[in-house]
C-alpha cells in the first residue's frame, strides 16, 4: 500500500511540475458582442468617460481597479479616456461566482493474485475493499482502498461592456465574455477577457466566437 501511495504522489507531483513550469497560462472566453451605431463607427481617438451603476459608485471598491484595467484595453482599440470631450460613455460590469466542487477519487490497489485452482468461483466479501474473484482458471484476491482528493474551487466569470453614444443617449455597443476555470486570481484574469470582448471592435462578426488569450502565470 505505501508503494501504491507513493507512486500516486510522483504522478500528481509530476503533473504538477509541468504545469507549473509553464510561463504562460490560457484564458478561453466565449464572446457574444452586438454592435449598433447610429452614426459613423468611432475611429482612433475617440473620446469616451465611464460611468457606473449604483452599485458601483463606493470610492476604492474594486470598479476602480476594473476601469483601469478596461482603460488599457480600450486604448488597444484606439479609444481615448477624456471626460470632458466624450463623445461615448463607458459601462463595465464584471462578475465572477465561486462554485465548490466536491472530492473525487475512487478505489484503487494492489492487482489480484491468480492461478490457485479455485475454479468456478467468484464474489465479493462483504468487508469493502478486499475481493475474491475467481472463473476457469482460477482464484484471483486483491486488497483495494479508497483515494479521495479534494477539488480546487471553480470561478466562473462575466464580463459585460456597453457604450452609449452620449448625443442620442442610446447603447450603441454591447459585448459579453463567459470565462469558467480554477484560477482565483480575477485582476489577473480579467485583462484577457477584455481583450477577448473588444476583438475586432468597433465591428466584430456575429455569434458567439471562442476567443484565447494567453497571459503570464
Amino acid at each position: 500500500m505505501k508503494r501504491a501511495l507513493a507512486a500516486l504522489f510522483s504522478i500528481a507531483t509530476g503533473l504538477w511540475l509541468l504545469t507549473g513550469c509553464s510561463g504562460m497560462r490560457l484564458v478561453d472566453s466565449d464572446v457574444t458582442a452586438f454592435p449598433r451605431w447610429t452614426s459613423a463607427p468611432p475611429g482612433p481617438g475617440t473620446a469616451y468617460r465611464f460611468e457606473r451603476l449604483p452599485s458601483q459608485q463606493s470610492p476604492g471598491a474594486q470598479q476602480d481597479a476594473v476601469e483601469t484595467l478596461a482603460r488599457t484595453a480600450l486604448a488597444r482599440v484606439g479609444l481615448e479616456l477624456h471626460p470632458g470631450a466624450a463623445r461615448l460613455s463607458v459601462q463595465i460590469v464584471a462578475t465572477t461566482q465561486m462554485i465548490e466542487r466536491p472530492g473525487y477519487g475512487g478505489y484503487g490497489g494492489y492487482p489480484g493474485y491468480g492461478g490457485y485452482g479455485y475454479g468456478g468461483y467468484g464474489g465479493m466479501f462483504a468487508r469493502p475493499g478486499v475481493y475474491l474473484g475467481g472463473g476457469n482458471r482460477g482464484a484471483a484476491f486483491g486488497l483495494s482502498f479508497p483515494l479521495r482528493f479534494p477539488e480546487p474551487p471553480y470561478y466562473r466569470r462575466e464580463l459585460t461592456i456597453l457604450m452609449r453614444d452620449l448625443s442620442s443617449q442610446q447603447v450603441v455597443f454591447e459585448a459579453r465574455a463567459l470565462h469558467d476555470g480554477v484560477w482565483s486570481d480575477t485582476l489577473a484574469v480579467l485583462p484577457a477577457m477584455l481583450d477577448a470582448a473588444l476583438r475586432g471592435f468597433p465591428e466584430p462578426p456575429s455569434g458567439t466566437r471562442r476567443i484565447d488569450v494567453e497571459i503570464p502565470r
